[in-house]
């Protein structure tokens, strides 16, 4: 018992565990709803007496539900209860697609093409993770008196890009920077 929770201790230290889950005798409600190891509901219990079902089955009684009335219990192997959850933790995360914006930025609106094709390559890399990509062209000095140099290069990032992601937001100005929003194509 000691053991185990210097283990879980360790980990909370570790950061592997988000969560702390109270078992046994460090369960202070006094009647729990238990549930079996196969899942499958046992009954309401009095606390002392769900303690020595799961230990008479070598096992333990790991609180889940502290917020419910009467509190959930489950009866499992610690360890392998704290293994299949994160575990779901981890599919859990593998499911969820990137969120929000990337920035790809050119110096010029007179930028050569090699360095417009090195940024639609980024681009295209962005956007297949999934995220949504401004593409920013800065002005400066008297550049800014020549804007169709600056819709040239983002018209033809948005080429190279082809059907791979489509145009959000069409090229606008903000302040002395051209702006594009483009979105990936599901």
């Amino acid at each position: 018992m000691d053991e185990i929770l210097k283990q879980v201790q360790d980990d909370i230290r570790k950061n592997k565990l988000t969560k702390f889950y109270k078992i046994n005798n460090q369960i202070q409600a006094t009647e729990l709803r238990v549930i079996g190891e196969d899942g499958k509901q046992i009954g309401v219990l009095p606390k002392a007496e769900a303690v020595d079902y799961a230990v008479g089955q070598g096992l333990d009684l790991i609180l889940i539900g502290e917020t419910a009335v009467p509190p959930v219990a489950k009866v499992a192997d610690y360890k392998k209860f704290l293994y299949q959850e994160e575990k779901k933790l981890k599919e859990a995360k593998k499911g969820q697609r990137a969120t929000g914006v990337k920035e790809v930025r050119l110096g010029s609106p007179f930028v050569a093409m090699g360095d417009i094709e090195t940024r639609a390559r980024q681009v295209l890399a962005f956007l297949a993770d999934g995220y949504l990509v401004k593409v920013v062209v800065k002005f400066v000095g008297r550049q800014i008196t020549h804007p169709e140099f600056g819709h040239r290069v983002i018209n033809k990032i948005v080429e190279m890009v082809g059907d791979k992601g489509k145009v959000d937001k069409i090229a606008h100005f903000e302040g002395k920077f051209l702006v594009a929003t483009l979105s990936p194509v599901k």
